[in-house]
């Protein structure tokens, strides 16, 4: 078959005959690869449109076993990144639920998941308490922590305890042509038809049953089959319906009828794409979705945060990197801005509990309490801010009270334990007046003291002093020459450039006499 053909039948629509044959053909499929050994199985479910089919035909395809042939767990795995689109979340949380209602009832061995991100990777828990930037291409921090690490913890402890696993994913060649290519270029090594090598994942194989399957074939497939945990597919596609841009999603009867297969939902703070066409078209379509307005409010915010003032000139190990920026056609080379700073993290903790607070208050009833960001991340971010920045005014209680109204109890036990305070603070703020650094510097040396005042040894203390005087100690124009310094002195050592090397050093070594001669005379 040539190339053209493959591409034509790729692309082809299936009638709902030919649908109906492929779908008999998977089952017989799936229930011989289901009892062929013990291996355990994992699906992917996002309670999307791709996941909600493959489910159901495994699901399917297992009812119609003998019950002694039902012998083994197939876990249903499911990622609550904690920044899900609120109705998306509320949606698959039901359907987890009603899956495990049903697979008891049924006597089948699925077994659902909620899975998250470890308390230290969440989003918030970055961009509040690290300081770090909204997402973007170059620094894409997001995705690995929230999405995948999960599951990958899941499946490898699956693999620890029964040596390997068969991963059940609804990915579709005809999702994108990045997808496709990746698809294609992995089936050179499969092992049989739809079971592909886990490339991430050692002693692990990916089945792809609706692989080559059409967005036309996944709704016809969805209308037609009955959701067999009761889960309404046509509030599915309502759901869908609703996420589309003019909110038309004609009811798929044929392969002839167009359908909102495009449509694709994510975390609402995404930064990774121009705009959250799906949460938009929610509040644009339907007036009891206006509630929703603040998140795409702050999203939005988030998205157009390029103030640097509000960012550190260094990273978050303290150190001035420079970079070459094109500006204006003309090249300059400045610091790489590092994480934000404490007045603007204090600004997104205020503004997303405002936010929530708001959202709770008009809201359906049906959605419950909506909680933005839980207990356990403000206890997090109050303990990063307050052992690792060393703010030991400790204002997270103080915002969180002004905000909700309501005393913040933490998660955690023994962070009151503290001989520093918002007081001391203050009047360290009076000292040291208009210079930032030398609060820094002075907040790092206090806070340091008392961590090391609690503990019974006080070894390795003069080591993190020491830190605290290379992180802070020079002012911001200092530390930015002195890191210029050293990147011309990198340069002239890669050229040979014996004359400028002495030039800067000399240059460098007359400045740094100059300033202790000012600070003598000064003090």
């Amino acid at each position: 078959m040539s190339t053209a053909q493959q591409e034509e039948k790729k692309q082809k629509n299936r009638t709902v005959a030919e649908l109906v044959e492929v779908v008999e053909a998977l089952t017989t499929e799936i229930q011989q690869l289901y009892c062929l050994d013990q291996v355990p199985w994992v699906i992917g479910y996002s309670g999307g449109k791709d996941s909600t089919v493959t489910l159901q035909l495994v699901w399917n395809a297992i009812a119609a076993l003998p019950p002694e042939k039902r012998s083994k767990t197939i876990h249903v795995i499911t990622t609550d990144t904690l920044v899900e689109n609120p109705i998306v979340s509320a949606w698959v949380r039901k359907s987890l639920k009603a899956i495990e209602v049903a697979a008891q009832e049924q006597n089948l061995p699925f077994e659902p998941h909620l899975l998250h991100p470890e308390l230290t990777e969440t989003f918030w828990v970055g961009l509040i308490g690290k300081g770090y930037p909204p997402p973007r291409g170059k620094f894409r921090w997001c995705t690995e922590r929230l999405k995948i690490q999960p599951s990958n913890r899941f499946i490898r402890e699956v693999i620890r305890t029964r040596g390997e696993t068969i991963l059940v994913l609804g990915i579709r060649k005809a999702e994108s042509k990045t997808r496709e290519q990746r698809m294609e270029e992995i089936e050179k090594k499969r092992v049989r038809e739809h079971l592909s090598p886990n490339m991430n994942l050692p002693n692990s194989l990916v089945y792809s049953p609706i692989e080559d399957w059409q967005n036309d074939e996944v709704w016809i497939y969805l209308m037609q089959w009955e959701n067999p945990w009761g889960h309404s597919n046509k509030d599915l596609f309502t759901m869908y319906r609703g996420a589309t841009a003019d909110n038309e999603c004609p009811l798929v009867v044929d392969t002839s009828t167009p359908t909102c297969g495009s449509s694709r939902f994510g975390c609402w703070v995404c930064t990774l794409v121009s705009q959250d066409k799906s949460l938009a078209a929610m509040i644009r379509n339907d007036e009891e979705k206006e509630w929703l307005q603040p998140l795409l409010d702050l999203r939005q915010e988030l998205d157009l945060e390029e103030n640097r003032d509000r960012r550190d000139f260094r990273r978050r190990n303290g150190k001035v990197q420079l970079y070459e920026r094109n500006l204006d056609g003309e090249v300059s080379i400045e610091p790489i801005p590092g994480p934000f700073l404490k007045e603007a993290r204090e600004y997104w903790l205020r503004r997303l509990l405002t936010i929530q607070k708001e959202i709770r208050e008009n809201a359906p009833e049906d959605m419950g309490e909506i909680t933005l960001l839980t207990i356990e991340e403000l206890s997090e971010i109050r303990r990063i801010w307050l052992e690792e920045r060393h703010e030991f005014d400790d204002s997270l209680p103080r915002i969180y009270k002004e905000v909700t109204g309501e005393t913040f109890i933490d998660a955690y036990r023994g962070m009151e334990n503290s001989l520093l305070g918002s007081d001391e603070w203050t009047t360290l703020e009076e000292i040291c007046g208009e210079n930032a650094m030398h609060l820094e510097l002075m907040a790092k040396l206090l806070d340091t003291e008392r961590q090391y005042y609690t503990k019974a040894r006080r070894l390795g203390i003069f080591e993190d002093l020491e830190k605290c005087f290379e992180t802070s100690s020079r002012s911001k124009e200092e530390a930015i020459a002195n890191a210029h310094l050293r990147r011309n002195l990198k340069l002239a050592a890669q050229e040979g450039d014996v004359e400028t090397i002495k030039q800067l050093t000399w240059g460098n070594m007359k400045y740094s006499k100059n300033s202790e001669t000012t600070n003598d005379e000064e003090e």
